[in-house]
This record gives C-alpha cells, structure tokens and sequence, in this order.
C-alpha cells in the first residue's frame, strides 16, 4: 500500500468518487469527519457501501475507521460494518499494542458471527494522537498478526498537549510533532508493518506535499495517508519505486547470492555489505506487495 484516502462514511458521493480516485485504500471514516447525530446514518451507508462494492475488480482495499475506545461507540461500528466484511479496521487513537491486541479478539467474535475467515480482517493502527500513544509507540510488536501498518496525527495530538502550532513558519513540524512522526516510524519497523505518514491538510498546496511526501520517503516511511482524491497520484509517484531503483535492488540482491551469502562483496567498484542487502530486499519486498494489489 502506498496510499490511504480518508472519506466520510456518511457521504455516498464522496465515496463514489473515491472508488476512481487511483487510492490503494479507501479509509472509510466512521470518527472525525462524521458528526455524533449521524454516527447511526454513517454505518449504514458506509456497510451498504462495502457491500455493494467489495465484489468490484482492482478495487482499492476498504478499509473503515471506527470511533476510538475511549468513545463507547467502538463495538456498534464494528456489529455494523464487519457484517460487509471489509479489508480492514483503522484503530484510531491506540495508545499501546494492547490496545491492537483487544481490536483483535473482538474482531475474531465478529469474523465468526458472520462467516468471515478468521484473522483475515487487518489492522492499521493510528498511534500518536494522545501523549500516551506517542510513548508508547514501541509497544505494537507481537500485538497482532492482523497488524498490517501503524500512521501517526498530529491535530488530535495537538489538542490533547495543548500545543498552539503544529508548523513552524517555513512550513516543518515543530519539534513535538517530529518526535511523533519519529516515533511511529521506529515502531512500525519495531513491529515489522507498513509505516505510514499522516495527512497534509493544503491539498491545494501541491508543491508542498510532494515535498513531505519525498521526506517521508527518504526517512523511510512507504505510505501516506490522503484527504483529498487530488492528493493521491502525488502519492503514488512518490511511492512507487522507480525502474532504476529495482534493478538496483535486484542486481545487489543477485550478486549476494551468487557469492553465495558473504558479508560484503563489490558492485562496480562499491563495497557493499549486508545492511544494503537488507535494503534492497525491502525494497523488492514492498515491489512484490505493490504487484500483488494490483497496482
């Protein structure tokens, strides 16, 4: 996955239109985007929407957000729209693995209640939008085996410190906000998930984005979350390996191996050892995930 598009789960059309957006994933949102009147009207529309779409060819992944735990609207979200079977649950505001590791066990009821294959339902857990979850971001390892990626929020985080500014005046997160963005980088790799970067608000700002793009790249992140359909090709670009770029990859993995496995070997003149090994099998493993969606 390289793209995750937010879309309020009470808007039929926004959903339509989401399905041609070129998004990985749809994330569809039962929490902020909904107002608490139209929770009820929110499931409804968005289990007839799975429904109506889950059997469609090259069709995004589907997941849906559901309200935090902390809510006491977790459990209807999930009796309403698990019946529609959906790729996935995004868990907002997790404030540790145990947090997953509950999603978890109920999930399993609910797979069973409606004749879904057990543990097939995944997990993307939103880690960083309460001071507690920021610390604890290290936690998720062994959480589940459903856990396919962990994102980061820096408005909710906002609120629960206090902080009056999320940016500095050129336009990077102030420093509370790069230790969280930090954090959950380091605890999805912890984890052995997907890392996935938050959402830039300005989807009018197109330069601006594939620059934070770019920078999650490079730091390591291989996903980024959307607000905007216009968002998600910049998105994907950015994401998506370049040809160069795998045949790099492959070419070092395929010179480890015909040597068979040493520590370190030589490529055109560069000396290489087994933390670029490493890296180029991430790569191609990200590749062969890309392939197998279908993008």
């Amino acid at each position: 996955m390289r793209s995750g598009l937010f879309i309020p789960g009470d808007s039929e059309r926004k959903l339509e239109k989401g399905m041609v957006s070129q998004a990985d994933s749809l994330f569809v949102d039962l929490e902020d985007s909904v107002a608490l009147d139209k929770k009820e009207k929110a499931r409804a529309i968005t289990t007839d929407f799975l429904r109506n779409v889950s059997t469609e060819e090259n069709r995004p992944l589907l997941f849906v957000r559901v309200n935090a735990f902390d809510t006491g609207l977790t459990e209807a979200d999930l009796a309403a729209v698990m019946q529609a079977k959906p790729d996935g649950i995004v868990l907002p505001k997790s404030e540790n693995g145990s947090d997953v590791t509950k999603l978890d066990v109920i999930m399993r009821v609910h797979e069973a209640d409606n004749g879904i294959e057990d543990g097939s339902t995944d997990i993307i857990a939103i880690i960083t939008e309460t001071a507690i979850g920021t610390l604890n971001a290290g936690t998720y390892r062994k959480s589940s085996n459903r856990l396919r990626g962990v994102a980061w929020g820096a408005e909710d985080l906002s609120a629960d410190v206090g902080a009056l500014r999320r940016r500095n005046e050129n336009g990077t997160y102030r420093d509370l906000f790069r230790f969280a963005r930090i954090q959950t980088l380091l605890g999805a790799i912890a984890a052995e998930v997907d890392p996935i970067d938050t959402v830039y608000p300005d989807f009018r700002d197109e330069k601006g984005f594939e620059s934070e793009c770019r920078e999650g790249l490079y730091d390591g992140f291989t996903a980024k979350m959307a607000i905007h359909p216009a968002q998600v090709a910049i998105i994907n670009e950015v994401f998506t390996p370049s040809d160069m770029e795998i045949k790099n990859a492959q070419s070092i993995v395929d010179a480890f191996n015909a040597a068979g496995n040493p520590g370190v070997i030589s490529i055109n003149g560069e000396m290489l050892d087994r933390p670029h090994l490493r890296k180029a099998e991430k790569l191609l493993k990200r590749v062969c995930g890309l392939n197998s969606q279908g993008t």
